[in-house]
């Protein structure tokens, strides 16, 4: 067996989205991720989140919703306070710092996928990229890549690989999809990742 089933335990199998809460943004991405949402609760996967109600944070939310799926937000509490959390969420975990935010998001996720976003949404992608590439999990992790939005990303850690500031066995660290339905087929018919041992001198894993 291979893939998500392959990895699923026994709870409903988690997707951990990270994603943008802006709502100043091309309409475009917005449908991008609420199909998402709606592709994984499609699949019969739970969707984790951020708790957020706006930008692609909501629509992503929106569309798992409105498939029928289960929606598990993790959120700071100056979020709730400020009304921006999602009221719908079939769970809500409310934190006090963002390590603990960021470390509820990771740890409740079997996979991951990061839809486009600002600061917030590339820490949490590269540190989940560097935590596999330590091998603290083996998760799949997919860059959806919409409107083209990841390119320059993607660009720069090619560059990384072409000079030699990360190892070449760490390629398959992720996945990139174009469109909310190659993301779940991603995940779904992820191989089992390993990547071989670190070079213990000069390894590029930072």
């Amino acid at each position: 067996m291979t893939g998500a089933d392959a990895l699923a335990p026994a709870r409903p199998f988690r997707v951990t989205v990270y994603a943008s809460s802006s709502e100043h943004i091309d309409p475009a991405y917005m449908q991008v991720a609420e199909q998402l949402g709606r592709r994984i609760a499609d699949r019969g996967w739970d969707l984790v989140w951020g708790g957020g109600r706006f930008g692609l944070m909501g629509a992503v939310s929106r569309g798992a919703r409105a498939a029928g799926g289960r929606t598990i937000g993790v959120i700071l509490q100056q979020f709730v306070d400020k009304n921006v959390h999602c009221e719908q969420a079939t769970e809500m975990a409310t934190v006090h710092d963002m390590r603990s935010r960021k470390r509820g998001l990771d740890e409740s996720g079997d996979a991951y996928v990061a839809l486009p976003g600002g600061l917030g949404t590339l820490e949490e992608l590269l540190e989940i990229l560097s935590f596999k590439q330590l091998g603290l999990h083996r998760r799949p992790v997919v860059v959806l890549d919409a409107l083209g939005y990841w390119q320059p990303l993607l660009q720069m850690l090619d560059k990384g690989f072409a000079e030699g500031f990360i190892q070449p066995q760490f390629r398959g660290l992720y996945v990139v999809a174009a469109d909310a339905d190659a993301a779940v087929r991603c995940i779904a018919e992820a191989p089992p990742w390993s990547p071989g041992a670190i070079a213990a001198r000069g390894g590029g894993t930072g």
